[in-house]
């Protein structure tokens, strides 16, 4: 655990990591849990072990008749060629055959029969439908507290939190503590039960930093500022203080998320806009060249017009 902590510091700038180490020689617990890796789908094949001292029972061996009657009595025509027989015990046999159901490719119908010991007559035990080899089968079951993902947790769901889980300590082996003993003290009289250890926190926080509120987000590398020294960034309180904070801008698309000091948007609190500036492109003018005209008047002092100067004058005083 200790070099995963270091592998995490490293990795956003050692701070989470190496102001508790003396925590972390104190709540080792010698490794990582192991994990487990589910595998694809594999073909089934049926084999049978047997002691090589069980021999066949003749009677059992030759009873397919029997055991294709009781075949077709289950599944009708879907009973197809005879595929062998295989020997579970003394007098204890099965024999296959194919089926002919194209949604049931590589399976077989297995009728298992018996005879009692000193009788003759063999009786049919069970008929079954079984995968064989290349036969599509469901995958292996996993626990539901494996496949479980995160999102998946409803309104009215409960999820249980393991005992033993590594990302919790009691509340008096609190790393912070060590800081801190006040919170120790309030942890251990009326506080929490359980803390992060230092491997939910290091879970944690390479979480938040590989993610979309880290500084690899496509948002972060096009933002023209980091959070770190953003006005509107509440830092979160203990070890996870030196890396990460709240965003409480209301117009920020991270707004009351946690996000990394050199993540980064466009709603920097120091951001300025450009404000655009007017400019005067003076009159718009149609022609460069100006037509200059000759002022022609008649000897009477008027310019030539409408009004003729044999029509008597109008009482405006004006002609």
């Amino acid at each position: 655990m200790r070099r995963r902590l270091r592998d995490v510091g490293s990795k956003i700038s050692g701070a989470l990591a190496a102001a508790r180490y003396e925590a972390a020689e104190l709540l080792a617990d010698g490794g990582e849990p192991p994990t487990e890796t589910l595998q694809e789908n594999e073909p089934v094949s049926v084999t049978t072990d047997l002691p090589a001292e069980v021999a066949a029972d003749p009677l059992c061996v030759a009873a397919v008749d029997v055991a294709r009657a009781a075949a077709v009595e289950v599944a009708g025509s879907a009973v197809g060629d005879y595929a062998g027989v295989e020997v579970d015990d003394a007098l204890v046999v099965t024999h296959s055959f194919a089926t002919t159901e194209k949604a049931y490719r590589g399976w077989r119908w297995a009728v298992t029969v018996a005879r009692a010991e000193g009788s003759d007559g063999v009786t049919v035990d069970e008929v079954v439908l079984l995968p064989g080899g290349g036969a599509l089968v469901s995958p292996e079951w996993v626990p539901w507290s494996e496949r479980i993902r995160p999102g998946d947790l409803t309104p009215g769901d409960l999820l249980p939190t393991k005992p033993d889980d590594p990302r919790l300590v009691p509340a008096y082996a609190d790393p912070d503590a060590f800081d801190d003993w006040s919170d120790l003290h309030w942890e251990l009289g009326l506080g929490r039960v359980r803390v992060l250890s230092l491997d939910g926190r290091a879970d944690a926080a390479e979480r938040w930093y590989d993610g979309d509120q880290g500084p690899s987000s496509p948002l972060a590398k096009s933002a023209p500022a980091r959070c770190g020294d953003c006005g509107f960034l509440v830092p979160l309180a203990g070890s996870m203080r030196s890396l990460f904070g709240v965003c409480a801008n209301v117009y920020a698309p991270d707004d009351a998320k946690v996000v990394s000091f050199d993540h980064g948007c466009g709603a920097h609190s120091e951001v300025v806009a450009d404000a655009a500036s007017a400019t005067w492109t003076g009159m718009a003018v149609e022609h460069d060249e100006l037509e200059l005209v000759e002022n022609v008047t008649t000897p009477e002092g008027h310019s030539p017009g409408t009004v003729d100067d044999a029509d008597p004058a109008e009482p405006f005083g004006h002609s």
